[in-house]
């Protein structure tokens, strides 16, 4: 399982990397000034960086205890990040609808249109990771 020291460092980067590219694209695609995105953003990082660590000390210690390991197929890849950007689109919905000054529904819309980048984002972006800090166990398992 993942160090302490490697779920921050994953997470970090996660939401570093994702603020990046997400601000400039929400703001040309909502027509909002990129300040008022960006502190959406920031907020959403915030809260997401917390919910990230929990998540996936969590869903690695439901692995571990079901599956014995924590590689993941393509399946729980997919359950993973779905579940996700649920847990976190119930929390910031209403967030956006009084920092943006929109309705509920608006707010909603955009929320699942942030979710949806950050599905594909969380997918691409921990398959990468574990690419790049694979796990010693991972190694063990290839071999047998």
């Amino acid at each position: 399982m993942r160090t302490t020291r490697d779920r921050i460092r994953h997470a970090i980067s996660f939401e570093i990397i994702g603020l990046a590219i997400f601000t400039p694209l929400a703001s040309f695609v909502f027509g909002i000034p990129v300040e008022h995105i960006g502190v959406v953003g920031i907020v959403s990082a915030t809260l997401a960086t917390g919910w990230n660590y929990l998540y996936n000390l969590g869903f690695d210690h439901l692995m571990q205890k079901y599956r014995g390991g924590t590689q993941k197929t393509m399946a729980l890849r997919v359950a993973h990040a779905v579940l996700f950007e649920l847990g976190l689109l119930i929390v910031l919905m209403p967030f956006i609808a009084w920092y943006l000054g929109v309705s509920l529904i608006q707010a909603l819309v955009m929320d699942i249109a942030f979710a949806l980048f950050y599905l594909v984002y969380a997918f691409f972006f921990n398959l990468a990771y574990d690419r790049i800090f694979p796990l010693p166990e991972w190694q063990k398992e290839a071999k047998a």
